[in-house]
């Protein structure tokens, strides 16, 4: 549905200085917090682990101090719980850990910032218990991630007898593996176009290739690495890299090697170049100013406005993130749930964990190519130390391709588009039909967030949660930017959410007062 050209009513702002400007412009951000306040908390929904269990097993604390099968110290649990309901950092400074290897800023749920809701105003959905056969089925995947690191994306089918495997436990296709449930993260090559597509940045031409983690390479597999990481001595010897060759991205290794040194909204910084080569074919049809005789998009609708949109999402989706990590689900990581299945089989104590997960094929893959029950770990120091739900690189793709898809035209075919070889040396024509803008966008949110997945450092529901609280965030923000626009007739954003439903966000206020 396209909206109606518009004619600007910015020619009615005076000169410098007019006292009526600045009071619209005052009545504007009043208008906006008034929205906000009204909104009212979110609910707070914990799956109940912190209460259930008293050594604290269902709930992160990598880098406390633990007894020496790995169970935390309660006093050290207690300091950081002190810490995180007073917001104080003298609080902060006064947990008891057991290493130098610092907390990853939990004092960043804290702090507020100006467009969209609050932090706290995002509702998120429990996350599934410590022993349920949800928690159970979603350690089985990322064993089986663990185990396919090394296998091109490109041999994702029944003729691969690992993938194949996988498939059948986990319930799905080889196709569907280890992908994210939106529609355009299921259609065509596993990888989005916008994370192979050559780069000009501006007047410096890029192509997206990467250094890459060495093959077989897997750290955290035994006891004594395993523990000494999670009291946060240390952080392991560091990655191992190939040496003098970079390749495009062309499996689960590759892609968490790509989401380890990633900051930010980075990905999709790229991905605006990517798109901006398109052309104006590529803005969305409900650009007012595609409408216009003698204006063409720059300050509004323009390339300045998309690289803005897409960075001022970022920051709020971590805060949102860091919300709900550090003051309401603190869920323990996927590495100190697997340090649990460990004790179990070791027979050194008894965790309460579904039997589904022990008596898998996943498991048992694992533990035959290992020797234990501990997750194989993609990075050397394993996951940061932050609780684990939802997934900030999840949060922030959601929020950054909402973003994006609010600014360009979602049904736009991508020309050209191509899968990278099984050595990821160069890429090949994808010739298995069309894949579009918005697509190929949803894509990109669900490989950034799975990327930290195939690490071992993230849950599924990590990855779908967090991405639809990155889309919500990112929703709130096009409020008070359609508002902030000004044109007598602009209706606002028009998107597809992750759901495949329509959002429409309308301005946040009606017209003010002149």
């Amino acid at each position: 549905m396209l909206l109606a050209p518009v004619a600007s009513r910015a020619g009615t702002a005076a000169t410098a200085g007019d006292a009526t400007r600045l009071a619209r412009a005052s009545a504007l951000r009043q208008h906006r917090a008034e929205s906000m306040l009204s909104a009212g908390p979110a609910p707070l929904v914990t799956n109940g682990d912190e209460l259930r269990y008293a050594n604290r097993i269902g709930n992160f604390s990598k880098t406390l101090r633990k007894n020496p099968i790995g169970e935390v110290d309660r006093a050290s649990y207690d300091s950081m719980i002190r810490a995180c309901e007073s917001g104080h950092q003298a609080d902060y400074e006064a947990i008891l850990r057991a290493g130098p290897v610092r907390l990853k800023n939990p004092i960043g749920a804290y702090g507020f910032q100006f467009a969209g809701l609050d932090q706290s105003q995002f509702f998120l959905p429990a996350p599934p218990q410590f022993d349920s056969a949800a928690q159970a089925v979603e350690m089985m995947e990322l064993y089986w991630q663990s185990l396919a690191r090394d296998i091109p994306f490109s041999a994702y089918s029944s003729s691969q007898p690992l993938i194949a495997e996988a498939a059948a436990e986990l319930g799905t296709s080889p196709e569907r593996l280890f992908r994210g449930p939106a529609s355009g993260a299921l259609t065509g090559p596993y990888l989005s176009q916008f994370l192979l597509q050559p780069v000009q940045f501006g007047s410096i031409p890029c192509d997206a290739r990467q250094t890459t983690a060495l093959p077989g390479v897997d750290y955290m597999t035994q006891w004594a690495d395993w523990f000494s990481i999670q009291i946060g001595e240390n952080k392991g010897p560091g990655t191992a890299l190939e040496p003098n060759v970079v390749r495009y991205i062309r499996n689960g290794r590759d892609l968490a090697q790509y989401v380890h040194h990633d900051w930010s909204y980075s990905p999709y910084y790229q991905t605006i170049w990517v798109l901006l080569s398109y052309g104006d074919r590529a803005y969305t049809e409900n650009n007012p100013l595609m409408w216009s005789r003698n204006q063409e998009p720059y300050v509004h609708f323009g390339p300045p406005d998309a690289f803005d949109f897409v960075a001022r999402a970022a920051k709020p989706a971590f805060q949102a993130a860091w919300w709900q990590k550090w003051m309401v689900h603190r869920r323990l990581r996927p590495e100190e749930f697997g340090g649990c299945v460990h004790q179990n089989l070791e027979q050194v104590t008894v965790h309460p964990i579904h039997p589904d997960l022990m008596k898998s094929r996943a498991l048992q893959r694992s533990r035959a190519k290992w020797g234990t029950g501990l997750l194989a770990q993609a990075y050397s120091e394993g996951c940061p130390p932050h609780s684990s739900y939802p997934s900030g690189h999840a949060t922030v793709a959601g929020a950054c391709v909402t973003m994006l898809k609010a600014f360009f035209r979602e049904s736009y075919v991508i020309p050209n588009p191509v899968v990278p070889s099984a050595d990821g040396l160069t890429l090949e024509p994808w010739t298995g039909g069309t894949l579009t803008l918005g697509g190929e966008l949803d894509k990109l949110a669900y490989n950034i967030a799975a990327g930290r997945n195939f690490a071992g450092i993230h849950w599924r529901s990590d990855m779908e949660e967090g991405v639809k609280l990155g889309e919500a965030v990112a929703t709130e923000i096009l409020r008070d930017l359609a508002t902030a626009y000004d044109f007598d007739d602009f209706g606002g954003f028009r998107f597809t959410r992750m759901d495949g439903t329509e959002a429409v966000v309308t301005p946040g206020t009606g017209p003010l007062p002149r």
